[in-house]
């Protein structure tokens, strides 16, 4: 257990940190199945367009590392050019 004042913040500090980007790695997940999931070229678009904007969201904020996006953005792209 940290002893200083400094450190003991930083710890609850990372706990909602932690838990906040956890919920944002989750959605990311959830768009990303979304796309996969469609049969239909329409709604693979569709839902592409939702992923793609929200996995740049996280590769700006750091929540994922930018060529972790590209690649992510990439295979999606690829999977539904394939519909």
């Amino acid at each position: 257990m940290p002893q200083h004042k400094s450190s003991i913040k930083r710890v609850r500090q990372d706990k909602k940190k932690r838990i906040h980007n956890r919920q944002l790695r989750s959605k990311l997940r959830t768009l990303y199945k979304k796309v996969l999931k469609a049969n239909e070229k329409e709604v693979g678009e569709e839902s592409l367009k939702e992923a793609v904007s929200y996995i740049d969201r996280m590769a700006v904020k750091g929540i994922i590392h930018k060529n972790n996006a590209a690649n992510k953005k990439s295979r999606l792209v690829r999977y539904v050019n394939s519909l």
